[in-house]
Formats: C-alpha cells, structure tokens, sequence
C-alpha cells in the first residue's frame, strides 16, 4: 500500500486556493431571543435565497458607484464588507465548522446544514479583514498573471531559468531534430535568442506548441540533475519522474520514490526550482508539512522561507 501514498504541493504557492482557520458555527440555542437590528455592513440575500426581504436598499445608491467588486461565478449570497461588495458561493454539507476558501474565482463558505443563514453572514463579517485581503491578494496576482499573457508569434518573449528569452522564428536552421536551439548569452545583458523551426506564417498554436516543447526537454533535463543532486544529500532514493501540466500544482511526491514536477518551473530561478525538488524529495522522509518536515528541507536549502515567498509572489507567464 504504500504506493498509494502522495503528498502534494500546491500551486500556493502562485495559483491555488487559500483556506481560512474554520470558524466554530454557534452552539444552538435551546431558545433563541429577537435579534437586534443587524449593524451595518448589511447583507443582501441573493434571489435564490429563502427569507423575508428587507425593503431597505442594502447599500446607499451613491456608494454604489465606489464600492469594490469581487463577485464568485456561482455566488448565491452577497455581502458587503467595509468599501466592498462580495459575491460568493455558499454550499451546505456534512461538516462541523464554517469553512472560508479563497481561491482564483473569488470567496466561497461551506456551513453545516443547520446553522442558520443568520449565523452564516455573522461568520462572514467576523472574517472580514482576512477575506478582503485574501481576494485583494488575489486580483493583484492575477492582473500580474495576466499582463505575462504570451503573444505567440516571432518576438514574444518568456523566462526561461529566472532569464528573459525572445523567440525567433527560424524555419531554414539546422536543428530540426530537437525543434530549437537557445543562442549564447550576449553581451550587455540583454535577452538571449530562441530559435525555433517553425515557418514564419506558422499559427500562434504551432509556435506555442514548439516553445512548449523545447522548454519541457529543457525542464527534464534539469529536473533529473536536481534530483540527483538533492537525493543523496536528503538520503533518499527517488525512481520516476513525471512532468505535470496542472493549472494547481507545482509538485507531489508518492511513497513509492515517484516525483510529479510542473514542467513551468522551468520559467523560474535555479534556486527557486531547486526549494521545490529538495521540498518533494524530503517528503519521500517525512509525508507531511510538521516541524521535522521543515526542519529536513532547511537541511539542503537554508533560505527555503525566502524562495517559497518568492515562488508564491512571482507570476508565471500565461500560455493560452
């Protein structure tokens, strides 16, 4: 059984969700009192709600104009919070606490099925500054992530180890076998020259498919002399290598000495890439994120907090 064994990590790590500490529902009353008039900010139950409808505008009409919006694709509930509006999902379940998730799509709470709707929105003011600096957190990475869109086409431009690269377009050169070649370092520091087999009039799919692949052979390559390098030094023996695509996920490790690495890491700084291997490969010794763990990642990466922060705070470029 224990190749069936895995821990994961996250893309928190840049693309994933952040949980908030569940909040305790409230113990149920053997005999609930009126409540007084709810303080401002007000909450609004979405139309799919069940409930009497308060006939006072939730917010002033002229505040409207200036309140800040983060709206989830599925919100049925909305609530506004200091100088923000927020929209987020709301689901019941087989679950003890209220659970707050801040992920790329905006607020979503999870409650017991009876906790009231009352209790809910409570909970929801509670938490306030921490779910409006979560979802300022994350509109800020995504515009980050969203001004590194790529431009397939010749001239567009990526990291490649922590480095700017171009791509030119280079139909006639000699290397059809491996699909590109990366020119010397030039003088001055500017960026250095991709050059890939693909015909000028090629479409932005055909050159992002070839970049892709060019940066994947270069990602394994460099994966594997990572992990042989970290291994030994971490006592452990890893057996495979697989390279991920996930939207969520830089790495995960399987008990069985098997490593998953997003081949995107690619984009980033030797030693950040390195603080990921030794980060899986010190799983294969300790399958959980506890004190010790950490302690055996520090053991071969002594600044590790530094790079981990810099893996979360760096966008990585957008394929699409």
């Amino acid at each position: 059984m224990r190749g069936m064994l895995q821990f994961t990590m996250d893309l928190f790590e840049g693309l994933g969700s952040t949980p908030a500490p569940a909040a305790a529902p409230p113990r149920r009353p053997r005999k609930k009192a009126p409540a007084p008039p709810a303080p401002v900010p007000v909450v609004a139950d979405a139309p799919s709600s069940i409930g009497p409808v308060d006939p006072r505008p939730a917010v002033p009409l002229a505040d409207t104009l200036t309140l800040a919006n983060f709206t989830h694709p599925q919100a049925t509930r909305e609530v506004v919070l200091g100088s923000a509006r927020v929209a987020y999902e709301f689901k019941r379940g087989q679950r003890k606490t209220i659970g707050f998730l801040v992920g790329a799509e905006g607020l979503s709470v999870r409650a017991p099925r009876w906790v009231t709707l009352r209790d809910v929105d409570a909970a929801v003011r509670e938490k306030a500054d921490w779910i409006l600096r979560k979802l300022a957190e994350t509109q800020q990475r995504n515009a980050r992530v969203e001004a590194t869109r790529i431009a397939w086409e010749d001239g567009a431009e990526f990291p490649f180890l922590g480095e700017l690269v171009v791509i030119r377009l280079d139909p006639k050169h000699g290397f059809a076998s491996v699909g590109g070649t990366l020119d010397p370092a030039v003088e001055g520091g500017g960026p250095r020259t991709l050059r890939l087999a693909v015909a000028q009039n090629a479409a932005p799919s055909q050159i992002r498919d070839a970049a892709q692949a060019w940066l994947m052979r270069q990602a394994r390559k460099l994966f594997i002399e990572r992990l042989d390098h970290f291994a030994p030094l971490l006592g452990v023996s890893w057996q495979k290598l697989s390279l991920s695509n996930a939207a969520t996920r830089w790495g995960s490790a399987s008990a069985d000495g098997s490593i998953r690495l997003n081949w995107r890491l690619i984009h980033f700084r030797l030693p950040v890439i390195d603080y990921v291997v030794a980060h899986e490969l010190a799983h294969l010794r300790v399958m959980d994120h506890s004190h010790r763990f950490w302690e055996t990642v520090e053991s071969v990466v002594p600044d590790y907090g530094v790079l981990r922060q810099q893996l979360k705070d760096e966008a990585v470029p957008r394929w699409g």
